[in-house]
């Protein structure tokens, strides 16, 4: 049974959103393997954080974690959409929450440490938190469905009928 619950507006939120955290985890991976530094404009420390030693574990950087995270959260909604297996869309909703987790010690890196900010990582941190609380929104939409459900179960059958 597909899930009605969950809206196309919300998983094309999502979907949005990680598309956006990809290009820019994407555009920071090509720019390290370039070996150039992006344009910095709200921020100066751009240059201080992408070249610390905390962008990169070993010569692979952070942001080409950060952009199979988004790709992979990406195609889990795409086979949402296409299979409509809840089970799918969970799995990415809980998976968000390993990409909250990575951007906050990252951010706290950056204030405590590093003592500067990169306008591209910020993003990447506001799009994690983005879609963590969408994963959050869906969990529980997911879990009002399945009680919904699960409750219509142990109704009579001629009550089912009429629905």
């Amino acid at each position: 049974m597909p899930d009605k619950s969950i809206s196309h507006i919300l998983i094309g939120a999502f979907l949005l959103t990680t598309f956006i955290g990809f290009a820019d985890a994407a555009y920071l991976t090509a720019k390290h393997y370039a070996g150039s530094i992006p344009p910095c404009s709200l921020t100066n420390g751009c240059e201080a954080v992408l070249t610390s030693a905390y962008a990169t574990v070993g010569n692979i950087p952070i942001a080409l974690a950060g952009s199979i995270y988004y790709l992979a959260l990406f195609v889990a909604g795409v086979i949402y959409l296409d299979t409509k297996n809840a089970r799918v869309l969970k799995a990415a909703a809980y998976i968000t929450f390993i990409g909250f987790i990575a951007s906050a010690i990252l951010v706290g890196l950056q204030t405590l440490v590093i003592k500067a900010f990169c306008l591209y990582c910020l993003a990447s941190a506001g799009t994690s938190t983005l879609l963590f609380v969408l994963g959050i929104i869906i969990l529980k939409k997911l879990k009002k469905e399945n009680t919904i459900q699960s409750t219509e179960d142990f109704r009579p059958a001629h009550e089912l009928m009429k629905h």
